[in-house]
């Protein structure tokens, strides 16, 4: 796991540190971006080896940002883990976790707050 490059894209800074410091921990390399623009320019530049994406974000939401990480050709292999805290309010829309994994959008789903174990033990699991 040592040197994994991890890409934390979430508009929350507090949740963007707290995640950074239990990779760091783990001897995994965090990577920062604020918001859906930021995150497919730092996908696109450095090179992630998996990705964290919040799915409420203001400039572009998590789903479209899923949607072209899966539809990049330099992007695609990267596997990528949802966040979001509106698990219950997604079950409205067309786009529920299930729905999300199962059309290759996001590889796991997760609710905040996340279990910090849980999360560690399934980056590991999709970047060996």
């Amino acid at each position: 796991m040592a040197g994994k490059r991890v890409l934390i894209i979430d508009d929350d800074p507090d949740l963007v540190e707290a995640i950074s410091m239990l990779l760091e921990a783990e001897g995994m390399v965090p990577l920062a971006a604020y918001g859906g623009i930021e995150g497919l320019e730092k996908a696109r530049t450095q090179s992630p080896d998996i990705i964290i994406l919040d799915v409420m974000m203001e400039d572009k939401d998590g789903f479209t940002v899923a949607r072209e990480v899966s539809g990049d050709d330099k992007l695609r292999d990267i596997p990528v883990i949802m966040l979001t805290a509106v698990a219950e309010h997604a079950m409205d829309t067309s786009y529920t976790p299930q729905a999300a994994i199962k059309s290759l959008e996001a590889d796991e789903w997760f609710d905040k707050p996340v279990d910090p174990a849980a999360l560690v033990s399934r980056i590991k699991e999709l970047v060996g």
